[in-house]
């Protein structure tokens, strides 16, 4: 049979779509769920963290060998716009960004330091603006792809001595709607899953007591897993291309 560029195209065409992800934030909890969920479904995968370089690549390589899918870590603050531009110089293309990396602070809004404020804020906001700029030219060429964020219960309803990770994850919650309407004419959904109490190291600050009381107000009688997360992200992946701009509550019927 004589082939011609057009079947050629209509070959291309038919092609399946690579996947290929970063997520911030991945050395542990909830990134690390989420990069083991991914490359259990065929995912190429870019993994970040601050500072727990060898934990890191400790993970790559297990997901790797275990999946048999390419995986990267690099150490890099998030927070950092030199440093991101320095992760997405490695990045040729990308189908999906997981935005994970976060961290807390406890105590009273008078007592917290501008540098504290600060870093919340670089770290769990500025992070967002930073990773999807790069990330958004990269999914316009196709003219497809997801963006997540992992935010909290706590950007809708805000939680006591914990201002400045309530405001970052308010932020995050409107962003991921704004963002949403921008990107939906180009076919590429934003979403994300606002995450009630997870039983990460996030949590281990909180004494045994607290974490009892804490349990109790819960519906479902738990703290959610890691897991459960990552199984709620590959579920939007694999639904309706129709959903974008929402704020997915996993919090056991607590708020």
């Amino acid at each position: 049979m004589q082939i011609n560029s057009s079947m050629i195209e209509r070959k291309c065409d038919q092609l399946p779509e690579p996947k290929i992800a970063l997520v911030t934030g991945a050395s542990r909890g909830i990134g690390l769920a989420i990069a083991e969920e991914l490359a259990k479904a065929g995912y190429s995968l870019y993994l970040t963290c601050r500072r727990s370089g060898d934990v890191l690549t400790n993970v790559s390589e297990r997901l790797s060998n275990a999946y048999q899918v390419p995986c990267k870590a690099i150490v890099a603050d998030m927070g950092n716009p030199e440093e991101v531009t320095r992760v997405f110089s490695e990045i040729k293309d990308l189908t999906l960004l997981v935005n994970n990396a976060g961290i807390s602070y406890v105590g009273l809004l008078h007592e917290m330091s501008v540098e504290a404020w600060q870093e919340i804020m670089h770290v769990n906001l500025d992070s967002l603006f930073y990773c999807c700029r790069l990330a958004i030219p990269l999914m316009l060429r196709r003219h497809a792809g997801k963006i997540v964020n992992i935010s909290s219960v706590w950007g809708r309803v805000g939680a006591s001595t914990e201002v400045a990770y309530s405001a970052s994850k308010g932020g995050m919650d409107a962003f991921t709607r704004a963002l949403a309407k921008e990107l939906a004419p180009s076919n590429i959904q934003v979403n994300a899953i606002a995450c009630g109490v997870i039983d990460t190291d996030m949590n281990r600050c909180f004494s045994e007591e607290d974490l009892a009381l804490l349990r109790d107000e819960i519906p479902a009688d738990r703290f959610g897993q890691s897991s459960e997360v990552a199984k709620l992200l590959l579920a939007i992946l694999n639904g309706s291309d129709y959903l974008t701009g929402q704020v997915i509550t996993l919090d056991g019927g607590w708020t």
